[in-house]
């Protein structure tokens, strides 16, 4: 039986930096996934998880800041429902690392976001997420009681990626970024999420290579394209430039008894996509086992 597809968003907080030597940079904020977890345990991803119903409809568009339902559906080339993806990628976000994009509603000044160094400000959101996360309350209850629209505008669209056949659990994912506010700080949840980095993509990207870190083939890519740029203005301009959206969907593979994600541009890549549409045979219970072990929980590893 095929695992069905679930709508996700997955969001890159990006903040400027040094390099080793003093030069501009750009580092990331990435989580790392609890070795428990049904799905990629272990793995440093970007915050991000499932569209929720909530995320859905009327009551999360009055709630969205300088972008409509109908904007962000023809961003995504969808027939409609595309502003649910950018909600869902902001809850998540404050869900798992606790940075809400979000401004006072009556705010004059729309490049302001929510500011919680004052400890008590911090301490009321710190709740607040606590009550999301056990499914007490919603992030637009908190909204509507805090008098905060969510900054949909900041948060550009820039890849799209489905999770190969085989894997646990499939998702058709939406990824966004946008700049980290400064007046928040960003942690993870010690629930799906047991670590927080800031990293230089660049340096995410060697240690995945030394072995360090387990990456994801989507995280590798978007990580690639971050590397490209040495400040979030760079970042932001081209991600609000970014069009025509390509659909990315890896083929899973044995190789010398090994797993093997190819992607897009990858040696093999468009042959291996041709065998498997032209296939009508079940996957191999090789196949099945080697993605089980890779994909599912890692619990009692370091």
């Amino acid at each position: 039986m095929s695992v069905p597809l679930r709508d996700a968003a997955t969001v890159m907080l990006i903040r400027d930096a040094v390099d080793e030597v003093g030069r501009p940079a750009v580092e990331v904020c990435m989580l790392k996934r609890n070795l428990a977890s049904e799905f990629v345990a272990g793995a440093y991803v970007f915050p991000g998880g499932s569209v929720d119903p909530e995320d859905r409809g009327e009551a999360a568009e009055e709630l969205c800041r300088g972008l409509d339902d109908a904007e962000a559906s023809e961003l995504l080339g969808v027939e409609s429902g595309g502003l649910a993806f950018w909600v869902a990628a902001l809850r998540e976000c404050f869900e798992e690392a606790g940075v809400l994009l979000a401004q006072p509603r009556d705010a004059a000044d729309g490049t302001m976001l929510l500011d919680t160094t004052d400890p008590d400000e911090r301490a009321r959101f710190e709740a607040h997420r606590l009550e999301i996360n056990g499914g007490r309350k919603g992030l637009l209850a908190v909204c509507r009681e805090e008098g905060l629209v969510l900054a949909a505008d900041t948060v550009h669209y820039v890849s799209h990626w489905i999770t190969p056949e085989l894997a646990p659990k499939r998702y058709d994912t939406r990824f966004f970024v946008t700049a980290a506010p400064s007046g928040q700080v960003a942690h993870h949840d010690d629930g799906e999420t047991i670590a927080t980095i800031w990293v230089r993509p660049n340096d995410a990207l060697a240690r995945f290579e030394a072995g360090e870190i387990e990456l994801l083939p989507p995280t590798i890519d978007n990580l690639e394209n971050l590397a490209l740029h040495t400040s979030t203005e760079e970042v932001m301009a081209w991600a609000q430039a970014v069009t025509d959206v390509a659909t990315i969907l890896p083929i899973v593979l044995i190789k010398d008894g090994r797993l093997l994600v190819l992607r897009p541009g990858d040696d093999g890549y468009e042959q291996a996509l041709e065998d498997r549409m032209a296939s009508s045979d079940p996957v191999s219970p090789e196949l099945a086992a080697a993605a089980k072990e890779a994909w599912g929980p890692k619990a009692g590893s370091s």
